[in-house]
Parts: C-alpha cells; sequence; structure tokens
C-alpha cells in the first residue's frame, strides 16, 4: 500500500489525504481506513507534509493535509530516469 501512495504522487504530484485516500480504497478491493492512510503518510519518510486545504470533503468542511514525495524520494525518481 506504501509503494502505492508513493506511485501515486510520482504521477500525480502534490495531493490531499482525501484524494490518496479515495486512490488506495478505488485501487484496492480491500481499501483503507482513513487512520492506515494517515499512519502510512506520517511516518514514511519518502512523503513529507507541505500544506493544508480547507475545503468541503464528505458533505462537510474538513481541513485536510496535503502530502508529496520528500526531496530525498524526488531525487532518487530523477536520477533513476
Amino acid at each position: 500500500m506504501r509503494q502505492a501512495v508513493a506511485e501515486y504522487l510520482a504521477e500525480h504530484g502534490s495531493s490531499n489525504t482525501v484524494d490518496i485516500f479515495d486512490h488506495l480504497n478505488d485501487r484496492f478491493s480491500w481499501g483503507a481506513t482513513m487512520n492506515q492512510v494517515g499512519n502510512i503518510l506520517a511516518k514514511d519518510l519518502r512523503f513529507q507534509k507541505v500544506g493544508h486545504v480547507r475545503d468541503f470533503f464528505r458533505g462537510g468542511r474538513y481541513t485536510v493535509c496535503v502530502w508529496d514525495l520528500s526531496s530525498v524520494q524526488n531525487e532518487r525518481l530523477t536520477a533513476q530516469a
């Protein structure tokens, strides 16, 4: 699941937690909880929080984090290309 998040961010650039959550639940039949997604993003050094966005998600107004690949991960991807 962590690799799927890394691939999603590499392909789409920075994304908020809700978009990543939706992608994982569309991709995998077993899905993921929001707590699992938050833990993956917060604890894996490949990802870094780049800000917050306040918008309407799931019928309410919420502030969610925006994530991107860390600078170390971006350098690795650039070197592989």
